[in-house]
């Protein structure tokens, strides 16, 4: 085991973790609620799902490990989303109306990193490669190898 290896390991989970309690928020206080937050901010509703379904999904699917890479670039745009319709007014830290965007700009960084380096330790993936089979980081790969 290499010291990045841990490392991004840590940075993997630490994120899956947020996305998925960001995810099952989103759930927990209604998906209907969170489709007119989205409506007010001049989204289409329906993309409220979308957003918390990749959130709790993918939050959990980084914590175990699987499909990191996939997981990582479906997050990028949600990220993008946030920042641009939802904290960009406040700035970079807060203002008197609310956060600012630096923990969704974190976030993006975090997935940007994950999605071109994977992170095979303690991961579903790295058991899923040793026995060949194929698997859904082989995706992501393939899409950051055709650019």
């Amino acid at each position: 085991m290499r010291k990045v290896d841990l490392g991004i390991t840590i940075v993997r989970v630490i994120v899956g973790l947020i996305f998925f309690a960001h995810g099952m928020d989103k759930v927990v206080r209604g998906l209907g609620n969170t489709m007119d937050y989205f409506a007010s901010l001049g989204i289409p509703g329906f993309l409220a799902i979308a957003v918390a379904f990749i959130e709790l999904v993918g939050g959990l699917a980084l914590i175990l490990g699987l499909g990191t890479r996939l997981v990582a670039t479906m997050l990028i745009p949600v990220m993008l989303g946030a920042i641009y319709f939802v904290h960009w007014p406040e700035g970079l830290m807060r203002s008197a109306a609310g956060a600012g965007y630096e923990l969704n700009l974190i976030l993006l960084g975090a997935c940007l990193h994950l999605a071109l380096s994977g992170s095979n330790y303690f991961a579903v993936d790295s058991l899923l490669e040793k026995t060949g089979a194929e698997y859904s980081t082989k995706i992501g790969k393939w899409i950051i190898e055709k650019r």
